[in-house]
């Protein structure tokens, strides 16, 4: 579904570290609760993203145009903030350290989709879940990192869809997330944490990887054509 990048909002006096100092008051309307309603865009430019939603803040980062892997880059859309005819957008910014945000002008998005499902793993009860619209439509065991090498906790996003990556270590699927291993950087992307089948399902339930989360082939099999590009992660 496409809605246009403006949303409607209430106007706010500013508060301190979401407005440009040189604001007193602007229109700010949550766009993504990363839940129920989750909205995203592919760039239209490689612009810069600021600290601030303004010009004049520092630069934190820029649109990538791909992923590490060659796909179509996607953004979501967590907040609006509009002051007279100026729109800025805050995104998630993929990269390490985890947990990076940035202000992009509106006009470097393209139109927003809108996505009602979130992807939930449980590293304690090594479990994934998919949720739609509130309610678990999938379920099933994974492997996560080990003590050593643990897969990193937070909200992250599915950037992309691959086939057969690697052999039939990885299995047949896998998803890409904005995630990063906290320290390894050897993987593909720079150490992207990635969610894959596997050849040893043995080993599922369990904590035999070095931070990706693995499935069992068959369970991937289903997990991937319902996973949208977009789908919030939440890693617990």
């Amino acid at each position: 579904m496409l809605i246009p990048v403006a949303a409607s909002a209430a106007t706010t006096s500013a508060k301190a570290g979401s407005p440009p100092p040189e604001s007193t008051t602007a229109a700010v309307a949550t766009l993504s609760n990363l839940k129920t309603l989750t909205r995203w865009a592919y760039p239209q430019a490689a612009g810069p993203a600021h600290a601030y939603p303004s010009a004049h803040s520092r630069i934190v980062g820029h649109l990538q145009f791909l992923t590490p892997d060659g796909q179509a880059q996607v953004y979501l859309a967590l907040r609006s903030y509009t002051i007279g005819k100026n729109e800025w957008i805050e995104v998630p910014l993929p990269g390490r350290p985890n947990g990076h945000v940035g202000w992009v002008v509106a006009s470097d998005l393209s139109e927003l989709h809108e996505l009602h499902q979130y992807l939930r793993i449980n590293r304690r009860s090594e479990r994934a879940s998919l949720y739609r619209d509130g309610h678990v439509v999938f379920t099933a065991p994974v492997g996560v990192g080990r003590p050593s090498l643990p897969t990193p906790a937070g909200h992250f996003f599915i950037t992309e869809k691959l086939l057969a990556i690697g052999g039939p270590v990885y299995g047949p699927y896998a998803l890409g997330t904005s995630a990063y291993a906290p320290s390894l950087s050897e993987w593909p992307g720079g150490g992207v944490v990635g969610i894959h089948g596997t050849d040893e399902p043995q080993l599922i339930p369990g904590r035999p990887s070095h931070g990706c989360i693995r499935m069992r082939n068959g369970d991937i099999t289903r997990l991937w054509p319902m996973v949208e590009v977009g789908t919030p992660l939440e890693i617990v």
